[in-house]
């Protein structure tokens, strides 16, 4: 057996033509006309014709194919900006059986999974299949428990519930047919019941509903965890009369309750149906059987089911689909359509912190360092204020700051002011937490800090999901820190002076994020530009990029980064390389100036090793990752920063890499092939710093 991959010809036109029709319609509503005669007899008709089709004497029955994945994601990091990355990956082949009025059976005859990350996640039955009949008049989700009995807007009732507005009409040329649809934006008459919120395309001619998009309200959700479900159903023509599912997608977010924190759990559906055959006669004894609508066939028939490919190269494929990435579109109309009233469960007060270290860190001019924050959210969580306040027990130095932020359609404007410890350098080198147990304990403090204060006002422009363009104006004072506090068993080093002064900046950043939740074939990286006036003029442009290329079962990855400074570049501001996290064997920042090239090639080899088991959440992995790499950098153009010169020369290192328990833990050896040092760091993997 294998799955079904091949759309109907119809679905394939559509999955071209609706996504293109729909990105021609404005981004940011116009003010709508709700309610009027002409939307009023659409939906009339809609309605009308949705107990039609459940009536319908001509569908009497039909099987289908439904082929689909279920992703546990986790996504982390400072905005949540970043793409999630996978922690559990179900791939699933199910064959779907409809009788009228509303009998259904699907079974799972084809079922394997891979965990990356430690996890003893379970799903809901209905996360581990498709919605029929574009849902029944009361829309359940995760089997009533995340949302239970939401009207639906074409239920007879739906009028009387929902208010509906007219938003545009489009015209697809089909073979034999010209399909004209409206675009019907959806959103509740009482915002603080129960209800959904979204769009739906319609059949001009017909009414039928060829896609259905939307979230709900705050108080649908019953799961105080829940941050939002976002939903995307689309349907394909079948035998040229009858609109039967072709694409679904499903989102189903969660955050802690009583903490704000970049940590977001994502529960994400996608799924394809068709090889339909209709009106085939399906016996009443495939529906009359004892469990759930949807449940697995019996172990031995699901071992012979035989997969076309790989789980890893199959999660590559659906990972960059269309449909993965309309789900972010779909989240910013909804929020357009409810026109500032609340549609995610997320706390509106809570405790706040960005990262770990921000509750608690240790280094050598703090100490032991203490800090807690405030989250307050407006009513759609488009306008949020956040508080933090730290202090330093080493010294008297108090940290603290606010941050504004407001989202209005693809624009987030954003104004802070703060009072802040920084570290040098443009990308972290260490995670928090094994900083401070590092400088703790060893006395090794993988950081050189300065004091920030000053204020900054801009926007971000979310340039299609694949990129955002940010520009701001600000203020900064930078003043020197010296070391205060003592390791456990002895002194630390002088912390680098860095001098002062107080400058007006503007910046102007573009980024491109890492194009999946899992590794692909592809680029991530940003450019920063910087300009700034006061105690000197300089002009300062940074820029890191990564790629990653698989080769066989392997993956090759590499980084690079460039920068370049005017020559009255401050102190704070050089670019700086050596020792962990850039050319380890150098010395540690050994290098310092206005002007640097780095770069680094490493190879991903899984090496198959016995797995130990951690109980149901999973176990320590069944691969070890060898990571052999090479680095270079340069540094040239003294600057006034007292920590290291220009490099006189390129700088090669070579190492070795090993990655366990998921690759979550990594350790690295390098040697530097001009100083003849080994150098070596362990750390958790990167991707985890940014909340460390």
């Amino acid at each position: 057996m294998t799955p079904c991959r091949r759309a109907p010809p119809l679905a394939a036109r559509l999955a071209v033509l609706l996504p293109l029709a729909l990105a021609a319609l404005p981004a940011r509503l116009a003010a709508q006309t709700w309610d009027s005669p002409l939307v009023d007899s659409i939906v009339a008709r809609a309605i009308t014709r949705r107990e039609a089709m459940l009536a319908d004497t001509a569908l009497r029955d039909f099987t289908a194919r439904a082929h689909g994945f279920l992703f546990f994601l986790g996504q982390m990091g400072e905005g949540l900006a970043e793409p999630p990355r996978l922690i559990k990956a179900d791939q699933l082949e199910l064959r779907v059986y409809w009788k009228a009025p509303d009998l259904s059976r699907q079974v799972i005859i084809g079922w394997r999974d891979r965990k990356t990350l430690p996890t003893d996640i379970e799903y809901h039955n209905d996360h581990l299949g498709i919605a029929l009949n574009n849902f029944p008049d009361r829309i359940r989700i995760g089997q009533g428990d995340e949302v239970r009995d939401i009207p639906h807007p074409l239920a007879p009732n739906g009028p009387a519930i929902y208010r509906y507005a007219l938003q545009d009409s489009l015209t697809i040329q089909l073979p034999g047919r010209a399909l004209r649809v409206y675009e019907v934006l959806v959103q509740p008459r009482d915002f603080h019941a129960p209800r959904m919120v979204g769009s739906m395309l319609l059949d001009a001619d017909d009414g039928d509903l060829v896609r259905m998009s939307f979230e709900f309200t705050r108080s649908a959700y019953r799961d105080p965890e829940l941050e939002d479900i976002t939903v995307s159903i689309e349907n394909s023509l079948q035998e040229g009369r009858f609109w039967l599912p072709w694409r679904q997608e499903i989102s189903i977010r969660r955050r802690a309750t009583w903490l704000d924190f970049p940590v977001r759990g994502i529960i994400q559906g996608h799924w394809e149906i068709g090889d339909y055959h209709i009106n085939q006669g399906i016996s009443d004894s495939v529906f009359y059987v004892p469990g759930p609508p949807i449940i697995p066939a019996p172990l031995a028939q699901r071992a012979q089911y035989r997969w076309p490919d790989s789980l890893g190269a199959a999660i590559q494929g659906v990972a960059v689909a269309p449909g993965m990435r309309d789900l972010a579109a779909i989240r910013a109309r909804v929020e357009a359509v409810a026109m500032g009233h609340a549609i995610n469960g997320l706390k509106q007060t809570q405790l706040f912190g960005a990262a770990v270290s921000d509750f608690a860190h240790y280094d050598r001019v703090e100490g032991l360092a203490l800090g807690t924050g405030l989250t307050l959210r407006g009513g759609n969580d488009a306008n949020v204020l956040r508080l933090n306040a730290g202090a330093a027990t080493a010294t008297t130095l108090f940290t603290g700051g606010l941050d504004l932020e407001a989202r209005r359609g693809t624009w987030t404007w954003r104004v802070d002011a703060r009072r802040a410890v920084r570290d040098l350098g443009d990308v972290p080198v260490i995670s928090g937490v094994m900083n401070s147990l590092s400088a703790q304990e060893t006395g090794a403090d993988f950081g050189d800090y300065y004091l920030a204060t000053g204020g900054t006002a801009g926007g971000t422009l979310d340039l299609g999901g694949r990129a955002t363009l940010g520009a701001s104006l600000g203020w900064e004072r930078i003043g020197s820190l010296a070391t205060h506090a003592r390791w456990a068993r002895g002194t630390f080093g002088p912390n680098p002076s860095v001098g002062g002064g107080q400058w007006t900046l503007a910046r102007v950043t573009l980024s491109s994020p890492s194009p999946s939740f899992t590794m692909v074939p592809g680029f991530s990286g940003r450019v920063d530009l910087e300009g700034g006036a006061g105690s000197s003029a300089y002009l300062r442009a940074f820029s890191d990029a990564s790629w990653h290329v698989p080769v066989g079962h392997a993956w090759l990855v590499a980084r690079a980064s460039a920068g370049a400074g005017t020559r009255d570049l401050p102190a704070h501001r050089a670019f700086v390389l050596g020792g962990r996290g850039t050319l380890l064997g150098e010395g540690f920042r050994a290098y310092a100036g206005r002007v640097s090239l780095w770069g680094s090639l490493e190879a991903r080899l899984p090496v198959p090793i016995p797995e130990l088991s951690l109980g149901s959440f999973a176990g320590t992995g069944p691969t070890l990752t060898l990571i052999p790499f090479a680095a270079a950098g340069w540094v040239g153009e003294p600057t006034p920063l007292l920590l290291g010169g220009p490099s006189r020369g390129v700088r090669p290192v070579v190492g070795l890499g090993v990655a366990w328990f998921h690759d979550l833990v990594r350790l690295d050896a390098g040697w530097g092939l001009a100083t003849h040092r080994l150098g070596w760091a362990v750390d958790v993997t990167r991707e985890f710093w940014s909340i460390l």
